[in-house]
């Protein structure tokens, strides 16, 4: 059994298949400017929205057993398909410990003055386990969601050439039939949020969704209410680390760190 020793000083330990997660260590770093932050991209597995669920669950267990090694006091798992394949089975695992998920933030994209038109992007995974289906069921009375597969896109995303001709290529493949047809979009996957401005640039002016920022919130209730918050009052530090452990790795994640805008 592990003996986890909780601590306010102790680090959060924040994780993604690989660049994605990213976007969601900054929404965390902005509401919790004085935590410390391990974030650990597994783009050596990348991507995870299409393996097996098995196989996913492995690599997920592996990360986390490696962030427990650091004595972490919490784990977001910043990937909607990780959160879906494992986090129900990491609570039974591990109860002393808080795992906060991601899932599509389709509740956001809900409209209470009208049946809103949705269109939900997220890897095939995501959109197929229960998770996800579950929660569309629940609102499918209060708007149409147009649920869009986008096999390929996370692992062309984990390239950081955001202005490539086959980038955009594939995203008009995927989203030009819905052009003028939407009322907003929801981005459910963490990799998505960095293009942004070429999604707009294909469907127009139409609100762009994802869930960092609510998650960010999420992880800062249950440091809360569990008295975990840092009392530190200088800014706390940022470790980046990969499975794909190279300096050009990391020095990618610290590029999108500070590009990225909350």
């Amino acid at each position: 059994m592990k003996d986890f020793n909780l601590r306010k000083e102790n680090s959060i330990g924040i994780f993604d298949s690989g660049v994605g997660g990213v976007s969601v260590l900054k929404e965390v770093t902005a509401i919790l400017p004085n935590e410390n932050c391990i974030y650990y991209g597994d783009s050596l597995n990348a991507p995870y929205g299409e393996k097996t669920p098995e196989e996913i669950f492995e690599l997920v267990h592996n990360v986390v057993k490696h962030l427990f090694a650091q004595n972490v006091k919490a784990i977001l798992i910043a990937c909607n398909t990780a959160t879906s394949v494992a986090v129900a089975t990491l609570r039974e695992m591990y109860p002393e410990i808080s795992f906060i998920g991601m899932e599509p933030a389709i509740k956001k994209a809900v409209s209470t003055d009208k049946i809103n038109k949705v269109l939900v992007m997220a890897t095939p995974v995501t959109l197929k386990l229960d998770k996800y289906q579950n929660l569309q069921h629940k609102l499918e009375n209060q708007a149409e969601f147009l649920s869009v597969e986008c096999p390929g896109l996370a692992k062309r995303i984990e390239s950081v050439d955001f202005e490539g001709e086959d980038l955009k290529q594939m995203l008009r493949e995927f989203l030009e039939p819905y052009k003028g047809q939407v009322d907003n979009v929801v981005l459910g996957c963490t990799h998505y949020p960095f293009v942004k401005k070429q999604i707009s640039e294909i469907l127009g002016d139409i609100p762009l969704i994802d869930g960092g920022k609510g998650t960010a919130l999420q992880l800062q209730r249950v440091l809360r209410e569990k008295n975990l918050l840092n009392d530190q009052t200088e800014a706390g530090r940022i470790v980046f680390e990969s499975s794909k452990d190279t300096e050009e790795e990391l020095a990618i994640y610290k590029k999108l760190y500070d590009m990225y805008e909350v």
